[in-house]
């Protein structure tokens, strides 16, 4: 049988590697996760790397590679591509956990970024390119910003201004003063820094366009957060009402801000998120102001109004962020649909080869069981018939060992058992247990041997322990309900199993499966079963 299963299990491997060899064939393309990139792949773009960025950065810088080597993107531009997943991917700490050689350490890739950009900047190309050096520039100051390195912002701020005024973008250039004013605030020098937000503010107040209405709310809370560490509540408020005044104007005449620039919303609903991500930080500050101020009425006011602006900008960022990941999870799927269908393939296959093995092994594994179980009623049957010989001797040469030249058999009353060797003993009381059945009671046991005997607990252990070979009563009363649980469950086929166990003397069924078990190692059901099928059936099935 060993061989045979032997066999079958290698039947069973050559099946399984023809199959996966023909799936792997039947599937006609290689996943694009193991592709080379080849020349004129227009998968390997810096449009397809930007579309997943944000949420799958690891997938976005491979892109990337592979659109330098098939030549759809120049090594410059693939650094910059690079930057901006370093910068503005939301998988940060993915993403330092790649780049990092030991410890994940926070911040990888923002050393990354930062090493990129310095690198760009002394590029040729970048010094003339006003427009690729503001964008290095953009994301340098990101880097400092997230690394909290405030003397490199400046510099870098006070760069972007230059590079704002060289190509005429002098909105953009005043909403970089207000960042110079602040950090400058920040750094000591408050007054050149309050001097210069009021200045931008002067020069945005009568903003006509989207560009100048987003400069100006940039400055206005630049000016607020320098306004409320110096715990100048009273002038905070204006300002964050002219934010909202502002807001509320732009929503309710967005075509006369309209200035197609870049930073303007694409849709109605980028301008209902952008306006009340702005509103809500306003109405904050009034809040924080009004509550330093003592003004309760007002600060409730404020945080009714900011409560519900906040929770319908939270339920559009979540939208937004479970339709970003929607899009992602179909790029992917649309990626990687052949390798999807070859693993479906191989794991069908492994399926069925599985199922088939195990059905081939429970098939032998039952004729084995039965089998053993059948050798196992036959040693069985015949410890009982032995059993039962042994003890019929055993009374036989008690009895002429005990008996008087005149023919009496002074057998010891209960009172003088006390006076028998371990052997004599065990003689005497293992003939009153089985002529008379006692142990058929379940309440039969040590104490009451005791008392039926006059005997101590002493004495009587001592018969079974050394005058025996079953070490001590309760072995030899359980050895004798077990040869007799096997005769009713041979001679009555039909007993329920609960009533075998009451017969033969166990105190509950639960007890009597177990002992069963563990002596004869088959449950009583498989005992009567294999002991109830006829002699020719078994013989033939062996």
């Amino acid at each position: 049988m060993q061989k045979s299963t032997h066999l079958i299990l290698y039947v069973l491997a050559a099946a399984m590697m023809i199959t996966m060899a023909l799936a792997v064939g039947c599937t006609g393309r290689t996943p694009l996760s193991q592709r080379q990139p080849q020349p004129g792949d227009t998968m390997y773009t810096r449009k397809k790397a930007m579309e997943v960025y944000a949420y799958y950065p690891e997938r976005a810088l491979k892109i990337i590679d592979s659109a330098v080597i098939v030549g759809n993107m120049t090594a410059l531009h693939a650094d910059i591509s690079r930057m901006r997943v370093l910068c503005g991917t939301y998988a940060g700490e993915t993403l330092d956990s790649l780049l990092s050689t030991d410890a994940v350490r926070p911040g990888t890739r923002l050393d990354s970024a930062r090493a990129i950009g310095q690198r760009l900047m002394r590029h040729d190309s970048i010094k003339t390119d006003l427009a690729l050096q503001e964008d290095v520039l953009e994301m340098l100051l990101y880097t400092a910003r997230q690394q909290e390195d405030t003397v490199r912002s400046l510099s870098l701020e006070r760069q972007l201004v230059a590079v704002c005024h060289a190509q005429g973008a002098e909105t953009e250039a005043l909403r970089n003063e207000a960042e110079v004013g602040a950090l400058l605030y920040c750094m000591g020098q408050q007054e050149q820094g309050m001097a210069r937000l009021d200045s931008v503010l002067a020069l945005l107040d009568d903003a006509q366009h989207f560009n100048e209405l987003d400069a100006l709310i940039i400055a206005s809370k630049r000016k607020i957060a320098v306004l409320s560490e110096e715990g100048c509540y009273v002038e905070m408020l204006p300002l964050a009402s002219r934010i909202v005044d502002r807001l509320n104007d732009y929503e309710q005449n967005p075509e006369a801000y309209n200035d197609s620039t870049y930073r303007q919303p694409l849709d109605s609903a980028d301008r209902a998120e952008y306006i009340d991500f702005y509103r809500s930080q306003a109405q904050s500050y009034m809040t924080t102001a009004y509550a330093a101020l003592g003004e309760h009425q007002s600060m409730a006011e404020a945080y009714e109004h900011l409560s519900h602006t906040v929770r319908d900008a939270a339920i559009r960022e979540h939208l937004s962020r479970y339709h970003a990941l929607e899009q992602q999870w179909l790029y992917q799927q649309a990626e990687d649909r052949s390798h999807l269908m070859l693993l479906i393939s191989l794991a069908s296959t492994g399926c069925l080869l599985i199922i088939i093995f195990f059905t081939v092994y429970i098939f032998y594994q039952n004729r084995r069981i039965k089998q053993r179980n059948r050798a196992l009623i036959r040693v069985i049957d015949e410890s009982i018939k032995f059993k039962e010989e042994y003890l019929v001797r055993q009374d036989e040469q008690h009895d002429v060992a005990s008996t008087q030249p005149d023919g009496s058999n002074p057998l010891p009353s209960e009172g003088d058992a006390s006076a028998l060797s371990d052997a004599a003993l065990f003689q005497y009381l293992s003939s009153v247990i089985l002529s008379e059945q006692i142990y058929l009671d379940p309440q039969f046991d040590r104490q009451a041997a005791c008392h039926r005997f006059g005997l101590t607990e002493h004495r009587v252990g001592a018969a079974f322990a050394r005058g025996s070979r079953f070490g001590s009563l309760p072995a030899f009363i359980r050895d004798l309900r077990l040869s007799h649980a096997c005769q009713l469950l041979r001679q009555h086929p039909a007993m329920p199993i609960g009533e075998v166990a009451m017969r033969s003397g166990f105190s509950n069924h639960r007890s009597f499966s177990t002992d069963f078990r563990r002596f004869f190692g088959l449950s009583p059901t498989e005992y009567r079963r294999q002991a109830s099928r006829p002699k020719s059936n078994a013989v033939e099935q062996a």
